[in-house]
């Protein structure tokens, strides 16, 4: 019985923290670029409780981490001049104070010296890795071409920088909806990439599917936890009955 007690925990465990994946996709629901999360487990071997007449080993169950579908989000039109979404593949490339980093989120502005950045301030990097100046002291309008040539007048600025990977899983997540290179995979400019000025991708979240997720999920634990509390009971009154016979 201290077996099932044991698998039932390993199982509550996960689902708290699908619950609170869950929970973080919704919040997204509405942040430029946001990819869905889902998680993965697996069966974790491990010693039994109580060995006699007990199967060997006990399968846990345990996280194996966290799957990314980085499939296409909505594009909506903002009209903006320095909001940009990328339509297919690839990434825009950034240099953060922790080095560089990969986005989805278009939702740039220009800081007092003119650079293209995010809104939290790094700078997005051209296609060579460079950085994108507008000349404050030009009145031309700011254009960004489908090929994310940037424009001002008609003078060219620079080149909007989109870089795919070959392998999705060389991203790791760091947080302000970015990505970090954590892999020796070199990132490559995409050949032929489709950028829309005046427009953001919104998230691939599904907020109906997310929510139904999470009252499966619930219920679910809720199942466990009704199994754990039998298993007590009955482990309280085997220990009991035991008691009445000595």
């Amino acid at each position: 019985m201290d077996n099932a007690l044991y698998v039932g925990l390993s199982r509550q465990m996960v689902l708290r923290r699908q619950l609170d994946i869950i929970a973080n996709n919704i919040a997204n629901a509405d942040t430029n670029g946001f990819k869905v999360e889902s998680m993965m487990t697996k069966e974790v071997p491990g010693p039994p409780a109580f060995t006699a007449e007990g199967p060997r080993p006990v399968k846990f169950v345990g996280d194996d981490g966290v799957a990314r579908d980085f499939g296409q989000g909505a594009l909506r039109r903002t009209d903006a001049p320095l909001d940009v979404a990328i339509d297919g593949p690839g990434f825009f490339k950034v240099t953060s104070k922790g080095g560089e980093r990969y986005t989805r989120d278009g939702h740039f502005r220009t800081d007092d010296t003119g650079r293209l950045t995010t809104q939290n301030g790094d700078v997005v990097s051209d296609d060579g890795g460079g950085e994108i100046t507008v000349d404050p002291a030009n009145v031309g309008e700011v254009t960004i071409s489908a090929d994310g040539t940037v424009s001002q007048g008609t003078l060219r600025i620079g080149k909007v920088g989109v870089f795919q990977f070959n392998n999705l899983s060389a991203l790791e997540k760091t947080g302000a909806n970015q990505y970090q290179n954590a892999s020796n995979q070199q990132a490559a400019p995409v050949a032929d990439p489709k950028v829309r000025q005046g427009m953001l991708e919104g998230s691939n979240v599904n907020s109906i599917v997310q929510i139904t997720r999470m009252i499966e999920v619930s219920r679910a634990y809720e199942q466990v936890t009704q199994m754990m509390s039998s298993e007590a009971d009955l482990s309280r009154n085997s220990i009991a009955r035991l008691g009445r016979l000595q």
